[in-house]
């Protein structure tokens, strides 16, 4: 029993990761009929960031060590250190959270800057087209990450007072070698507050009824005289951010590297259409099922038995839920069908 929940808890973590990006996918494709291929490279764009964020406050000069009294040592200190002895250290420490309200506004801007550029040039051209696009400039930010950061992962670790494991067992009455990564807990957490938050946006609020509105019939709400594009374009800009806060709280759990967008875009792509095209609840609820049946297919018992099925089990699942299912899980009738 506490290896299942160990591996409940897993798939919850990357779960929430799978229907972060998934979210941000849909929404995208729902709002403007757009099959984003350049998705995982926003996710990637979150992630290096933080990865900048950390660099930067440890932007560092070379000062004597007063240690070393046989000879002249020198030593790294970051600039936040000297000039604030007691503040600066707590800064560095806390750079992932820190990165997260750096990541808001830039991600944002990429977002806008991305839909007035390219996507709506493309808005009423075949999804071929699109993809085709899209995972063209999805290649191009991967080889631009990679001339500037390397090719190697660059490790982002999380605060020092997170660091550890809870022992979770001990809170449940359950057994005490139960014990789980607190940063993963907090993602977990972190994911379910943003996937709150953008249902509540959309559900509660003016702005996201007319966005859903949109969704359902584009021409009937520009006839009312509502601006329905600059709204599409917001919610873009949206999708954007979303994905960029998933990456750069990612980063502690896996170490950014070039390509990591493009792993998760794949995979982003498999939820999207286990849930079904265009239904922002079945990307979530895909994303954390899937994260729960990889999980489960990576444990030693599973793997002895049937050995690789952790690295196949997702695209299994596809292809029952889409010769069971065509549209998804919660597809809607229509979407990609002309």
């Amino acid at each position: 029993m506490d290896a299942i929940f160990l591996q409940i808890l897993n798939g919850l973590d990357k779960g929430g990761a799978y229907a972060l990006i998934a979210l941000g996918l849909t929404l995208v494709f729902g709002t403007l009929g757009v099959v984003n291929f350049a998705h995982g490279a926003l996710f990637m764009l979150g992630a290096f960031c933080a990865v900048s964020v950390q660099a930067l406050l440890n932007v560092s000069q070379k000062i004597k060590d007063e240690s070393v009294t046989f000879f002249d040592a020198y030593k790294e200190v970051p600039y936040l250190e000297t000039w604030l002895p007691e503040l600066g250290p707590k800064i560095i420490d806390y750079a992932v959270p820190i990165s997260i309200l750096v990541t808001i506004p830039i991600m944002l801007l990429i977002g806008l800057a991305f839909e007035r550029g390219l996507i709506r040039h493309f808005y009423k051209r075949p999804h071929a087209e699109q993809i085709l696009v899209t995972f063209g400039l999805a290649i191009v930010i991967q080889e631009i990450i990679k001339a500037n950061f390397g090719a190697n992962p660059i490790p982002v670790p999380a605060p020092d007072v997170v660091a550890g494991s809870a022992n979770i067992g001990s809170w449940l009455g359950m057994s005490d070698n139960i014990v789980y990564p607190w940063w993963r807990l907090i993602y977990f957490a972190f994911a379910c507050v943003v996937i709150g938050s953008v249902f509540a946006f959309l559900q509660l609020t003016t702005f996201g009824m007319v966005v859903r509105a949109g969704m359902h019939n584009r021409e009937m709400v520009g006839l009312l005289g509502i601006d329905i594009q600059r709204k599409f374009t917001i919610i873009l800009g949206l999708g954007a951010v979303v994905a960029g806060m998933a990456g750069a709280m990612y980063t502690p759990i896996l170490p950014p590297d070039y390509h990591m967008g493009m792993d998760f875009l794949v995979l982003s792509f498999v939820v999207v259409v286990v849930g079904g095209m265009g239904s922002l609840g079945g990307a979530v609820a895909a994303g954390f099922l899937l994260g729960i049946l990889q999980s489960f297919a990576s444990m030693n018992e599973v793997k002895n038995i049937f050995p690789g099925l952790d690295q196949i089990i997702i695209y299994l699942v596809a292809v029952v839920v889409i010769l069971v299912r065509p549209r998804g899980l919660f597809g809607r009738e229509g979407v990609m069908e002309d």
